[in-house]
């Protein structure tokens, strides 16, 4: 544990609503999805200036507090809600993922680019399970498959934007998910939580509006052995801490594959 000693303390906000993550129509995306049963979005503030080269101190810290830990609620193999207690990891993984979008424009080349046609409907493909995925669209595919057509249309870098992975992460859906035949309910969604989860101003000198927030992915792990969020590397076992560091809180939306 040495060089992981505990500088953040953390305080539970229950109060914080999350209107995108709250809405109808959204709780049902997620039903048919298969994510509603194994996510949470939660809020935290903390009590010192976070500055990025602290990122896995900040998410030892986090596992480490005890607020956190009587609070921060993770499902049981029994579909169970309970307090995520003492992890007691050994390491931390803390990825700075760029969330530098602000324009849904950012998707227009799905359309633009044949993988998804103007009325909204998503161009198929034969079916092909690749990993754990039933893949029978070119939309999908695009995601776990690097022989897809569609592969390049977003660079790496784009791939990795925080915006990206929201909409990735919705669509390739749970471990029992019905897919959508119109990526329009994927984009809405993807638009209506990045909203929600990320924190934008207006830049003083350009005037141009930027995101303010700073985006973590976590892992927490003993040894070799996954801790959280899940107990098994997958995909679709995602943790983002996003850190609004002009308010001093942070918002943890993690899914767990099972």
């Amino acid at each position: 544990m040495a060089g992981f000693e505990k500088t953040f303390g953390f305080q539970h906000i229950p109060s914080k609503t999350f209107p995108s993550f709250d809405a109808k129509s959204t709780k049902e995306h997620f039903e048919k999805w298969g994510l509603n049963f194994h996510m949470s979005v939660q809020m935290f503030s903390y009590d010192k200036y976070f500055q990025e080269y602290e990122k896995e101190k900040f998410a030892m810290s986090f596992f480490q507090d005890l607020n956190v830990q009587s609070n921060l609620k993770i499902p049981s193999k029994q579909n169970q809600w309970f307090p995520i207690g003492e992890l007691n990891p050994t390491r931390v993984e803390a990825e700075l993922v760029p969330a530098t979008i602000i324009s849904m424009e950012f998707f227009d080349r799905v359309f633009t680019d044949g993988l998804v046609r103007q009325s909204g409907a998503i161009c198929k493909c034969y079916d092909e399970q690749i990993d754990d995925f039933l893949v029978s669209d070119e939309l999908r595919k695009m995601f776990v498959s690097d022989e897809s057509d569609f592969a390049d249309i977003f660079s790496e870098s784009e791939q990795n934007e925080f915006i990206f992975r929201i909409f990735k992460h919705i669509c390739l859906g749970g471990s029992v998910c019905q897919y959508e035949d119109d990526a329009r309910p994927y984009i809405d969604t993807t638009k209506f939580l990045y909203k929600d989860l990320v924190s934008v101003h207006k830049d003083s000198n350009t005037k141009e509006l930027k995101v303010s927030s700073i985006v973590l992915k976590i892992s927490a792990w003993a040894g070799e052995q996954m801790l959280f969020p899940g107990d098994v590397l997958h995909e679709q076992s995602f943790a983002y801490l996003v850190i609004n560091p002009l308010k001093r809180n942070v918002t943890i939306w993690f899914h767990c594959w099972k």
